[in-house]
């Protein structure tokens, strides 16, 4: 069983930090963050808060390291095991167009400033929910979570992964004001053959309204739809909800669909 200790030296070396930049981070010495991480200190809740924040996730993932989600990359369709524990396997074929979906987003919005880790969760949280109301079919696919800081693509960290170790994409560590702040830029061009004209389209669209918000901004937007306002702490995110969406947020507008299919009288 995985304790919080190892979970987050786990998380450190995911996110490329050593024990000395964990350590400023916490305002704590690097014998310290050892300590923590070998569980031969108590973590305060106020260090666990800034750890959340740093690794971008739920203090209860933290604390609950079994519950967190397990995701491989095959050829196979997704599925989900009982929890606490799920396995998200993701299909090959959507996992192209993951990835060249991030390479098109990162060559329009990835060198601006407030576009971090953060931000890529929720367009790509909007971007799959958006396509699959307005067209009743996937764009991407992703499984989306409800964390804390809103809907967060499960799949997301395994593709980047994928991507560093192919060269496709390059992680900077950097700062957003006072805050810790992870951006990716592209080393090379999608394939945009992956990808229709029409899914184009949205991402383009999603892009436009929503890429110059800062991470809170968005959090703060993805709060207030209905998929993640029906949706338990920590569990998936179901697609079905985004037809009960408000008109703030809805691509469609039913009741003008509704009364164009009554028969005229």
């Amino acid at each position: 069983m995985v304790n919080i200790g190892t979970r987050i030296q786990q998380l450190r070396k995911q996110f490329g930090y050593n024990q000395q930049k964990l350590a400023v981070s916490l305002g704590v010495s690097r014998p310290t963050v050892s300590q923590m991480e070998a569980g031969a200190r108590r973590i305060c809740a106020e260090e666990l808060k800034i750890l959340a924040d740093l690794f971008n996730t739920s203090i209860d993932a933290l604390v609950n390291p079994e519950r967190e989600p397990v995701v491989t990359v095959r050829e196979t369709a997704v599925r989900y095991k009982a929890k606490p524990r799920v396995r998200i396997n993701v299909p090959q074929k959507n996992l192209a167009k993951f990835k060249d979906a991030l390479l098109y987003m990162l060559g329009k919005i990835g060198s601006k400033p407030n576009v971090g880790e953060t931000v890529l969760y929720k367009i790509f949280y909007f971007i799959d929910f958006d396509y699959y109301e307005k067209y009743e079919e996937q764009l991407i696919g992703a499984t989306y979570i409800k964390n804390r800081y809103g809907p967060t693509p499960v799949e997301f960290k395994k593709v980047i992964d994928e991507m560093i170790k192919e060269n496709s994409i390059v992680r900077i560590e950097s700062k957003y004001f006072e805050y810790p702040q992870t951006k990716y830029l592209p080393l090379r061009k999608p394939d945009l053959s992956t990808l229709r004209a029409d899914e184009i389209a949205l991402i383009d669209d999603v892009l436009n309204r929503l890429s110059d918000m800062n991470a809170e901004q968005i959090s703060d937007y993805s709060h207030n739809d209905v998929p993640w306002l029906t949706t338990g702490d920590g569990e998936i995110i179901e697609y079905e909800s985004v037809f009960y969406r408000t008109d703030l947020y809805s691509m469609r507008r039913y009741r003008d669909e509704f009364q164009a299919d009554q028969p005229a009288s």
